[in-house]
């Protein structure tokens, strides 16, 4: 199922691909409180995993796996492309991710090691067959 979406999702998507999860947060949210289904929990899967993401850059390693998993959770039902977003890949990104930090808690490494030496398994949003921010 291929969505148009409003201007402000591409901004916030250009956030998230910045690395700027906050302002991600700020954009999608306000999306999200006025939309309907199918993109309310569009919006809501991608907006928990930059909140994740933020939590992760912030050293709160327990909320960032809380914001990941629930985040990939909603993103499912969207698989593999929605709204000319390949949701797959961000799943499967997140849940990478996910499975990583849990991986990680079992062992003494900082949070702050694993963001700064470890940043290439971010999740990115890329659009179907091509990333403009390659």
């Amino acid at each position: 199922m291929s969505e148009i979406m409003p201007e402000e999702f591409w901004q916030g998507v250009e956030e998230f691909n910045a690395g700027q999860f906050y302002a991600c947060h700020d954009i999608l949210e306000a999306l999200w409180i006025d939309s309907i289904e199918p993109d309310k929990t569009f919006y809501q899967g991608i907006l928990q995993i930059a909140v994740g993401l933020y939590h992760l850059g912030n050293h709160n390693r327990r909320g960032a796996m809380i914001l990941l998993g629930e985040g990939s959770n909603r993103l499912r039902r969207y698989l593999p492309d929605y709204g000319s977003i390949n949701v797959e890949e961000l799943f499967t990104q997140s849940v990478d991710l996910l499975k990583t930090l849990q991986e990680k808690s079992l062992e003494p490494m900082a949070n702050s090691e694993l963001v700064e030496n470890q940043v290439w398994l971010l999740p990115r949003i890329k659009y179907l067959n091509y990333d403009l921010f390659d």
